[in-house]
């Protein structure tokens, strides 16, 4: 979803070099270094563009699965850092990778050709409203009192954006649509293609956290959040002396008033 939202706000033409997408395609290191070329050369003459790496740590496996070998997924590895490093800003050319497991990979080559690594956290409670709203609206849906948003926003607690569009695609299908001056949408409609999801749950946004606390950008924001920390103790321990002092200060006054 992100990635389409950058695509419709910047009017960029989108490039797919997934692994899944390129899966048998321009077989041998010829072959692929030809397609490398062209799109890129394509890319700059129809410009924006953005470069979309979907699952990207499977570029950069540390072990790749046996289900995933003959898909051949590190056959951009060596390629990679040499095409981010051709781009220049003139080019407008983006280079974006997406990951819903970024530990699978090596992280120092990962963050060679990634070099600003942004972590999406889970939606709240008041994204997820809008989030059904706004989807529902897209699609054709009649947004009726039969249908509690509200409960569906508590219920998908956990899931991403993407889980929640999926859920919407599956249920509200043309002959749906079609039905609803008949039959109202309801909430319950929608339990079915959500638990056929898995979300995303505590332990797994804290392995999310843990490995991007490892990442050089993550580093930064640690330390610059210890800074600030800090800064702010300082600047309330020197608040604290102030008043301090002005109380001594008080108490002075008052004995010379006596001693007169």
């Amino acid at each position: 979803m992100l990635l389409h939202a950058l695509c419709t706000e910047t009017g960029a033409n989108l490039f797919n070099l997934s692994p899944a997408n390129l899966a048998g395609k321009y077989p041998g290191r010829s072959g692929l270094q030809y397609l490398l070329h062209v799109v890129l050369k394509v890319a700059r003459q129809l410009q924006p563009s953005v470069i979309w790496i979907g699952d990207a740590e499977k570029s950069f496996y540390k072990k790749v699965p046996k289900a995933e070998k003959e898909m051949e997924p590190k056959r951009l590895k060596k390629d990679l850092p040499k095409v981010v490093k051709s781009i220049k800003a003139e080019d407008r050319v983006l280079f974006v990778g997406t990951s819903r497991r970024p530990f699978d990979a090596d992280l120092k080559p990962l963050c060679k050709v990634y070099k600003k690594i942004i972590l999406i956290p889970r939606p709240d409670y008041a994204s997820r409203l809008i989030l059904w709203k706004e989807l529902l609206a897209v699609r054709g849906a009649q947004l009726g009192p039969s249908l509690d948003l509200s409960s569906l926003a508590k219920v998908t607690d956990g899931y991403t954006q993407g889980h929640i569009l999926q859920a919407v695609r599956s249920v509200l299908s043309t002959r749906r649509l079609t039905q609803q001056a008949k039959r109202p949408l309801t909430a319950l409609e929608f339990i079915p293609p959500l638990a056929r999801q898995d979300p995303i749950y505590k332990e797994e946004e804290e392995a999310f956290k843990a490995w991007y606390s490892r990442t050089p950008l993550g580093k930064r924001r640690a330390r610059a959040a210890k800074e600030f920390e800090e800064t702010a103790k300082l600047s309330k321990g020197k608040k604290k002396p102030g008043k301090a002092s002005k109380k001594e200060a008080a108490g002075k006054e008052k004995k010379k008033k006596k001693k007169k």
